[in-house]
């Protein structure tokens, strides 16, 4: 018997949309680029050679095209953890629930989901431009907490091992660690881009180990994670999405990555606001492998 989804579980809007992405299951396409900037979808969608569809909602704004005869489509996302919970959601069940019946259909769609994003960089050598690959994305957040199976997609001993060096702080969620799909991976990663470990944080300054006026409970949680190695190699850089993106991902069945462009140094306390350019290049680096 096909399980059905009742509507107090999944919103459809009265358009026949999904509720907060305002996207029609007709119009997904099996190959997504995530971004965070609602206003970067145009620049992304400047590459595509046919526009499809065009959708705006709060945050959520979505261009659908072409590509050398490939349908893609551009989504931003906003800013945080909870955001890509929202988005990944959505996106599975326009591609894995059939709206009319509300039923899970038998046989899943994979999509693939690539983020393209802005990143902190951890370590004293990577220097503002640098791509980073979140080859393995570390969650601060506790999203993937909440689902059952995280412990299948994670990698507990890194985890562990974090945890202890790090002697986390129990008022926090619990770490979790998930890989980006290899093939992805050594599709777009090339000798131009780092392949990293990657923490999610779910906020800009104080979870991210910012001082602005008020004091952080753990001043030296960010020396603690930039010393920690595991397998010998250490964490290189803080964003705050590629964690859930990757977790809720695998638990789901796509294919999902993200790859972020440095622009500041918090080792070397360095920062470049002008990286519109960096971005741009690594949009199109990205397209181009698509």
């Amino acid at each position: 018997m096909a399980t059905i989804i009742p509507p107090s579980e999944l919103i459809i809007n009265p358009d026949g949309s999904v509720f907060h992405l305002h996207i029609h299951p007709d119009q997904l396409t099996d190959n997504i680029i995530l971004v965070g900037d609602p206003a970067r979808v145009n620049l992304v969608a400047s590459f595509f050679d046919t526009k499809t569809f065009e959708t705006s909602s709060r945050e959520f704004h979505a261009i659908g095209g072409t590509i050398k005869g490939k349908p893609v489509m551009c989504l931003s996302h906003g800013i945080g953890p909870d955001n890509i919970d929202i988005v990944i959601t959505e996106l599975d069940a326009l591609a894995n629930i059939d709206f009319k019946t509300r039923e899970v259909r038998e046989t899943p769609r994979t999509l693939t989901m690539i983020r393209i994003g802005t990143s902190g960089a951890l370590q004293p050598e990577l220097s503002i431009g640098t791509p980073v690959i979140a080859e393995k994305a570390i969650g601060f957040d506790g999203v993937l907490n909440f689902y059952a199976g995280r412990n299948a997609v994670s990698d507990l001993d890194f985890e562990r091992e974090l945890c202890q060096h790090t002697n986390w702080n129990p008022l926090w969620a619990k770490p979790y660690v998930v890989d980006a799909d290899p093939e992805l991976v050594n599709r777009i990663g090339g000798s131009d881009m780092v392949r990293g470990n990657t923490i999610s944080a779910v906020g800009f300054y104080g979870p991210q180990g910012r001082q602005v006026r008020l004091p952080l409970a753990n001043p030296d949680l960010n020396s603690r994670i930039e010393s920690f190695e595991h397998n010998g190699r250490r964490i290189t850089n803080y964003e705050m999405e590629s964690a859930p993106l990757q977790g809720l991902g695998k638990l789901m069945g796509h294919k999902c990555m993200t790859v972020c462009s440095i622009i500041a140094n918090r080792y070397n306390n360095t920062a470049n606001p002008q990286y519109k350019n960096a971005i741009t290049d690594l949009i199109k680096t990205v397209l181009d492998r698509l």
